[in-house]
């Protein structure tokens, strides 16, 4: 059997793998460059359009990001942008729509006030709606009632605007990407389907890889983008054993016609570290509404997959000893998270789920009912949450493994997909370094940033 040999080998070809493939073809002088994709296409399991959704989160109306943490993803949102207009992909993929941060109640209203006050120098674009600019943009939003008589009760204001691109089918983007890496001349930019990764092994100064089926590749620098897998492979050659994972689902509920105009996010509880409910034109689904989405704890690394496909790997995965169960008692002792917990397992229930599930989202449409609504099946996907077993608490945002010997291994939840191109960024610098290629930095930043503005 023949050995495949390439300099840079990418593991996953989800859009965090996809970018990294692109970016190693057009801004570094790499000869060769592969990635191995488990399934049979890319983008099959958490950039698949109906696994997310379809944010390019920027920080603007999240409000569990701090000034600091929006300050770094407006950056990266903002090369997922210029990468679609370069490649003319507006109004195809990638879609505007107006947004919003809603506060419901005298609390979210002053909370979404001083919010504005403090971001609008870093988002000059973002308003400050009251009331009745909300009941011009979203009406929906303002009534309590379907024909649309009565307001509802509650003191509403929202931060929010009308003029940025908000929304990508983040699917097909993992697809254009390898699309255009493999457009490079004099590169050769390798694509292999079905070749799900089982052992890698350093063998010299080279990395072995073996697939399930026998096939066996070699590169000069590996980078596993695998998703909730990546911590897998990781802990499998020794690596990041202080770090367990702990696999997050998240369903969706969607409207029978069009409920909203634009994306509608909610004020986060602090004590939550998952994202709260928010109201969303699905692209996909011919602007009908998604709500969602719910936070479900599975014994899985993968959804709609079967859970005998991955039970094995996740257990191990999740790397159980005293501090993975005192990370998960100071979750549960705490009444906010523990209720969050149980609610969001009951959204899965049938007979039971709809009711419930409504009575949240009614925060965000006052008048929305029962009939209104059905689940989502086959929406949504699993996000693996890292736990730091040494701090005994659960890391928040991207966790990245580097032993400094020529491999990479990514964990990305939200939002995994907005930051693609800008982790990308961060592990070509690294590649780059190990095997002293040349990365085009001003070009890069002339065509993906307004760093030089």
């Amino acid at each position: 059997m023949d050995t495949k040999h390439y300099e840079v080998a990418i593991v996953g070809g989800g859009i965090s793998g996809a970018a990294l493939f692109y970016e190693l073809a057009r801004y570094t002088d790499a000869k060769s460059i592969c990635m191995l994709e488990k399934y049979e296409d890319l983008a099959t399991l958490n950039s698949k359009g109906t696994s997310n959704s379809q944010t390019i989160h920027v920080g603007d109306i999240e409000t569990n990001y701090t000034l600091e943490k929006a300050t770094i993803t407006k950056r990266t949102a903002n090369m997922i942008v210029k990468f679609n207009l370069m490649r003319g992909l507006q109004e195809k993929i990638m879609f505007a729509h107006q947004k919003m941060a809603l506060g419901v109640g005298e609390k979210e209203c002053e909370f979404i006030k001083n919010r504005y006050e403090e971001f609008k120098e870093l988002f000059p674009y973002l308003e400050l709606w009251d009331k009745e600019k909300i009941r011009e943009y979203e009406p929906k939003l303002v009534y309590a009632d379907k024909e649309q008589t009565k307001d509802r009760p509650e003191p509403i204001v929202a931060m929010g605007t009308q003029s940025e691109y908000t929304t990508v089918d983040f699917g097909e983007m993992t697809k254009e990407l390898a699309r255009a890496a493999q457009e490079e001349e004099g590169k050769t930019t390798d694509i292999f389907y079905n070749a799900e990764i089982d052992e890698i092994e350093k063998v010299g100064d080279k990395y072995k890889l073996t697939t399930t089926s026998g096939s066996v590749f070699t590169a000069d620098f590996v980078v596993v983008n695998a998703g909730a897998h990546s911590l897998y492979l990781a802990h499998k050659m020794g690596y990041g054993k202080h770090m367990g994972s702990l696999s997050m689902a998240g369903s969706f509920y969607i409207t029978s016609g069009e409920f909203l105009n634009g994306k509608v996010y909610m004020v986060q509880n602090p004590k939550l570290p998952f994202a709260a409910l928010h109201g969303d034109p699905d692209i996909l689904c011919d602007g009908k509404t998604r709500f969602g989405p719910t936070a479900l704890a599975l014994l899985v690394l993968e959804r709609y997959k079967g859970i005998m496909s991955t039970l094995g790997q996740c257990l191990k995965t999740m790397n159980i000893d005293g501090n993975t169960i005192k990370i998960f008692w100071d979750l549960l002792k705490d009444s906010d998270i523990r209720n969050y917990v149980f609610k969001n397992f009951l959204f899965e229930i049938p007979g039971i789920n709809k009711k419930l599930f409504v009575k949240d989202a009614q925060k965000i449409v006052p008048s929305l009912s029962v009939d209104d609504i059905e689940y989502a099946t086959g929406f949504g996907g699993v996000r693996p949450q890292v736990l730091d077993k040494d701090k005994q608490k659960l890391m928040l945002g991207e966790a990245s493994i580097n032993p400094g010997d020529g491999i990479l291994f990514n964990m990305t939840p939200s939002p995994g997909a907005t930051s693609c191109l800008g982790n990308a960024e961060r592990d070509i610098k690294i590649v780059a370094e190990y095997l002293n290629l040349t990365f085009d930095e001003a070009r890069f930043k002339e065509e993906l940033t307004d760093d030089n503005k």
